[in-house]
């Protein structure tokens, strides 16, 4: 697989190219070094209400409509999304209709209007959208999980921000905001699938053309450092619910530990499949969930390693002791030669199967550029998996399920946590 071209622009934007071979249509990507960690108490929120606004009209193009029915036209799939360090807008669109999407982003996250009465309204939107989220279990216990584990921190903030901010948040605010992190040295922009001639010169007269901010003006975030001991909390959400949402993290490897691909295998091995380990012996052997998975995120200075799970009522505590025994047993013994070879496979075979999205290989790339200034292969990372051992994985196992840094959310019909925390403490 061909590396990608990387071009540091005049302005200190950088563009990443990725031609994929037979593809008919392309995706851009543009990535902005910007998330809710970076936010202060007044503006918890900021940083996703301004990707709101980008979409809500231009000077050249000055409604919602007008922009949309753009896109529209020609099937193209876009959005955007916000993280803890990360905001990023996409347009996948047929590749002759390159010049469009360029232009489009371009003119979005520069040429915004953010017209007072589009922020008032764009307000209950986003109200809403945390009404939906804290609505639904499952997607509202990640949200609870992360303010357990990083107590103190900006991580552990809601991204969508608190409901009494986005009501009272200004503009001056969001623009100030918006202006001290939205400058070229911040911004990756990546497209990747067919790239047709003359798309570096667009992306120098449009992005290339973005001048720099002044310096100084994007305070860096907190950098985390966990304590040592979380003491166990539990954040409960108390609701009238058939099946009891579980979820339980640990602090993990920040992206550019060495030991980072390993975690990842040890994930795949307890919950990355249906053949996983908490798969066949919590759902498949007990019937105590549906669902239940493993995962581990690499952020910048830490990660998350986490095990969620939507368990049967009556038998909670019986699941919690027998997925916290699948962790204890990953830090007694190494994975078997065939196990940890399945899970390399597993990976390598998700990976493929992802490359072949062009809107996988610019998220692929651009993210390694934003937070670790180099791009890696898909053969490169597999040849960094292949090197980890059965002992490897044994020993971050041992490194990560410490108990004292394990915090735990939990939503189900528990009118307070404390008999919760005892069971975990016992188990």
């Amino acid at each position: 697989m061909k590396r990608p071209l990387v071009r540091t622009l005049g302005n200190g934007l950088t563009t990443i190219l990725v031609p994929q071979k037979g593809a008919t249509s392309m995706t851009i990507f543009v990535m902005v070094r910007v998330g809710s960690r970076y936010e202060t108490r007044p503006i918890n929120g900021a940083s996703h209400f301004i990707e709101h606004l980008m979409f809500k009209g231009t000077t050249r193009r000055p409604t919602t409509q007008i922009l949309t029915q753009t896109i529209d036209r020609y099937g193209a799939e876009y959005n955007a999304f916000t993280g803890k360090d990360l905001t990023a807008y996409y347009i996948k669109i047929a590749a002759e209709q390159t010049p469009l999407a360029i232009d489009m982003l371009h003119d979005m996250l520069f040429h915004s209007l953010y017209d007072p009465k589009e922020i008032d309204r764009e307000r209950g939107v986003i109200v809403e959208e945390i009404n939906m989220y804290e609505d639904n279990p499952r997607m509202h216990l990640e949200d609870l999980l992360e303010g357990a584990l990083f107590p103190d921190s900006t991580l552990g903030w809601n991204i969508a921000g608190p409901r009494e901010v986005i009501r009272s948040v200004t503009r001056e605010q969001l623009i100030t905001y918006r202006d001290s992190y939205y400058h070229p040295s911040r911004i990756t922009v990546v497209i990747a699938g067919k790239i047709p001639a003359g798309t570096s010169s667009l992306l120098h007269q449009t992005f290339g053309s973005v001048r720099p901010r002044r310096a100084g003006a994007d305070d860096a975030f907190a950098r985390f450092c966990p304590p040592a001991d979380l003491g166990l909390p539990v954040a409960l959400q108390t609701k009238n619910t058939e099946q009891v949402q579980l979820g339980l993290a640990f602090h993990g490897l920040h992206l550019s530990h060495d030991d980072a691909p390993a975690a990842s295998l040890l994930a795949t091995i307890l919950g990355g499949s249906m053949s996983s380990r908490l798969f066949i012996e919590i759902r498949e052997r007990r019937g105590l969930c549906y669902s239940i998975r493993a995962s581990h995120e690499s952020l910048e200075d830490t990660g998350v390693f986490s095990v969620t799970a939507g368990l049967e009522k009556k038998r909670f505590p019986e699941a919690v002791g027998a997925i916290l025994g699948e962790l204890k047993k990953a830090v007694r013994r190494p994975p078997a030669p065939e196990e940890i070879r399945r899970a390399k496979d597993h990976v390598r075979g998700k990976t493929m199967l992802a490359f072949e999205d062009s809107a996988t290989q610019a998220e692929w790339y651009g993210r390694q550029w934003t937070f670790l200034g180099q791009v890696e292969t898909p053969d490169e990372k597999m040849k960094r998996l292949e090197k980890v051992t059965a002992r490897d994985v044994q020993r971050v196992a041992k490194k990560l399920f410490d108990p004292s840094h394990l915090a735990a959310a939990v939503i189900g019909p528990f009118p307070d946590a404390a008999p919760i925390r005892r069971m975990l403490r016992q188990t």
